[in-house]
């Protein structure tokens, strides 16, 4: 029984939100990923597994900022003093375009850290390429649209879906894998990609049309004893109850509020041939994410819905919060966002994104023309399109008959 700790979208300096931490200078969002790290290196350690295996994404781009770089090389030499066997996968975010660009982890393999081996080209690693771990590992980095077009020779004027190709040569490469396997050893699968069927989370909407998708057959193909996917960051298996475990263990923190309801893992699986048992472990110190959508047509009851809603969620302390506020455009002035600020007062940020709402175009009723209508008539449809609330129309309607029938008395 080989125990592996598997992990991946780590994104540590993501520092989308809040402020600087006085004493290490770093971000503190970017600490908040950090605490993650370290509870992840922490079990590696402490639990003595035989191995780690990342599945990529390190940073949020290719061209990490050396404080950043730092912070993830010393985690990663803590395994490596260790004597724990890493592999750290290339992902989208870590590769650059450019076939001649070196990746964003390309300091392990150019120093030749001891333990840990960096994979940015599909790869067969037998037990010799994993310091003599009995294990054999098939290993499908992030391979980048312009690399695999280079590679058949061909531009974007053929007729050619390369994405199709890509997904068809990645295929290949696994089923002739399968031919050169040792039998008698437990198989692990590595991959950086977008399964078919899989949940994905808000990163969806940023790589559609992008991803290269494997077939679900493919890795639930019973020769693995254990796939880990990095690239997509909710959590889930994709062959429960069933042999292989096909898991993504998802980001090792909130990234956005599209994973603000998404609780946080990384997975130990003991992995034995033909048998393998899988232990998911929340992640303990993660960031609230409080998202927040509010539409108003009352301007007399603006701020109790505003505040009571805001106060609906407790304690805010440390959150990052967002309240979408939907609005007519007419009650734009009804809004006390200072109000609002001093109750979200120790939340870790607070964001009011007001969104007024423009009165849409008016629609005459069938038949009518604007010649033809009464005065009154033209100004309850204005009303109606402004969504002024009915017991507010009856009012400016009395107001407006009485207006006009005293300008009618004045000519008379």
């Amino acid at each position: 029984m080989i125990k592996i700790l598997h992990f991946a979208d780590a994104h540590i300096d993501m520092a989308n939100f809040g402020r600087f931490d006085p004493e290490s200078g770093l971000p503190m969002r970017v600490m908040d990923f950090l605490k993650s790290l370290d509870e992840i290196v922490d079990a590696a350690v402490n639990e003595k597994v035989d191995m780690v295996i990342f599945a990529g994404d390190t940073y949020k781009d290719r061209a990490p900022v050396p404080t950043f770089q730092r912070e993830w090389g010393r985690r990663i030499m803590r395994l490596s003093r260790a004597g724990i066997p890493t592999l750290l996968l290339t992902g989208n975010h870590d590769i650059s375009p450019s076939l001649t660009r070196a990746h964003a982890i390309q300091e392990f393999d150019t120093l030749e850290v001891p333990f840990v081996h960096v994979v940015n080209k599909p790869s067969l690693l037998s037990p010799k390429d994993l310091d003599g771990l009995p294990l054999q590992v098939i290993a499908l980095p992030w391979v980048t649209r312009s690399g695999l077009m280079a590679a058949l020779n061909v531009n974007a004027d053929n007729q050619i879906d390369v994405l199709e190709a890509l997904e068809e040569r990645l295929t290949a490469y696994v089923q002739a894998s399968f031919g050169e396997l040792d039998p008698s050893l437990p198989t692990v699968l590595v991959a950086h990609a977008s399964i078919e069927g899989a949940k994905y989370g808000n990163e969806r909407t940023i790589m559609l049309g992008k991803d290269v998708v494997l077939s679900r057959s493919l890795v639930c193909d019973p020769r693995l004893d254990y796939v880990a996917l990095g690239h997509i960051h909710k959590a889930q298996n994709l062959n429960e109850n069933a042999h292989p475990p096909v898991i993504y263990p998802g980001s090792i923190e909130r990234v956005d509020f599209g994973e603000a309801k998404d609780d946080k893992f990384y997975v130990i699986a003991e992995v034995s041939k033909g048998e393998t048992r899988v232990n998911w472990r929340q992640l303990k110190n993660i960031r609230r994410f409080i998202d927040l959508e509010v539409s108003l047509t009352d301007p007399n009851t603006v701020n109790k819905v505003l505040q009571e809603t805001l106060l609906s969620k407790g304690d805010l302390s440390d959150a990052i919060v967002r309240m979408v506020v939907n609005y007519p455009s007419s009650i734009e002035g009804f809004i006390d966002e200072q109000t609002l600020r001093k109750l979200s007062d120790k939340a870790f940020e607070f964001y009011l994104v007001k969104r007024p709402q423009s009165a849409s175009r008016i629609r005459l009723p069938e038949g009518r023309e604007t010649s033809s209508m009464t005065a009154l008539e033209l100004l309850d449809l204005y009303w109606k399109s402004s969504r002024i609330p009915e017991d507010e129309r009856d009012i400016l309607s009395g107001l407006a008959k009485n207006i006009i029938q005293g300008l009618d008395e004045e000519v008379d």
